[in-house]
């Protein structure tokens, strides 16, 4: 007796039951569903910027400088992220669990595949806050770099390693509150009013904040979950009673804000002594209580520049 397939509705249930299960860094995005194209394709992204401009002006003079407007054009290609489930007739007769198992793998394969490459987003932080150990004034500090004058709504949030996470116990002791009613979902405290979630496959000694829309995730549409069974496969996997089960998804992940996102780690920052730019070295400029990287021009001079170099601990 031939193995009924499941249908397509039951098994894009169970793809999206399990996609939400885990601490899923989409919800840290800001959603955009207008993505077309194929996979591969070039979607161009651009993150603009703008000086200031006001001055005050005494009586008959005017203004001796104007806003200025510039952007930063970076190129993405549309992820296709797919994987495949292959079972037999005769397995799902023998075992009832084999499909459902295969097809909640598939799901978490297909969320951590997706959760990497808004990680890898998030690590493209430009402003860094040096700080010997995670306690309250380095998250206080991050914050400030935001530039925000109301923290209320703001939405932020940051990403820690599980061996972080003990730091930044030992040094907040009782300023770490904990909320029950998050706790479930991987919330673990309020820092200086940043949620803090632990993901245990972050970069260890490395706190990324940011605010919720400083990325941006664009989905062309939810997963989507094909099977290809008895009724419509080749002869020769009909012969071998073989099925399929296909789970795909369009999107493209881009960190669209870099204001709202700094990187909080152990270093040392001095003042740059090269006269002129190094390809093989990053550099920054003093950004309130941190730094920022910066992009040289033709003809730079760092030391002239007051930039500065940064090195890890």
């Amino acid at each position: 007796m031939a193995n009924t397939p499941y249908s397509n509705f039951y098994l894009s249930n169970e793809v999206e039951d399990q996609f939400n299960s885990h601490l899923d860094l989409m919800q840290f995005c800001k959603p955009d569903r207008t993505l077309t194209g194929t996979a591969g394709m070039t979607r161009k992204i651009n993150i603009y910027k703008a000086t200031d401009g006001t001055e005050k002006l005494a009586k008959g003079v005017g203004n001796t400088k104007s806003i200025e407007v510039s952007y930063t054009q970076r190129e993405y290609k549309i992820q296709l992220a797919q994987n495949r489930f292959k079972y037999y007739d005769e397995d799902a007769m023998e075992d009832p669990m084999i499909v459902p198992v295969g097809v909640r793998h598939g799901a978490t394969d297909m969320f951590n595949t997706v959760n990497g490459d808004v990680y890898g987003e998030i690590k493209k932080a430009k402003r860094v806050l040096l700080a010997s150990k995670f306690d309250f004034a380095a998250f206080t500090d991050a914050v400030s770099m935001f530039n925000l004058e109301n923290l209320e709504g703001a939405s932020i949030y940051a990403l820690v390693h599980p061996k972080d996470m003990a730091a930044i116990r030992k040094a907040l002791g009782e300023d770490l509150k904990y909320v029950e009613a998050f706790a479930k979902n991987g919330y673990v405290g309020t820092v200086a009013g940043v949620n803090v979630y632990s993901k245990k496959d972050a970069t260890p000694g490395a706190i990324y904040i940011a605010k919720r829309d400083a990325l941006t995730a664009l989905i062309k549409k939810g997963t989507e979950v094909e099977q290809i069974a008895k009724n419509n496969r080749s002869e020769d996997a009909a012969n071998t009673r073989e099925n399929y089960i296909y789970t795909r998804k369009y999107y493209l992940v881009a960190l669209t804000d870099e204001r709202y996102d700094v990187k909080i780690t152990a270093g040392t920052a001095s003042a740059s002594t090269d006269t002129s730019v190094s390809a093989s070295k990053t550099y920054y400029a003093a950004d309130g209580a941190g730094y920022v990287a910066v992009t040289p021009g033709e003809g730079d001079n760092p030391k002239t520049k007051g930039w500065y170099e940064i090195t890890a601990a």
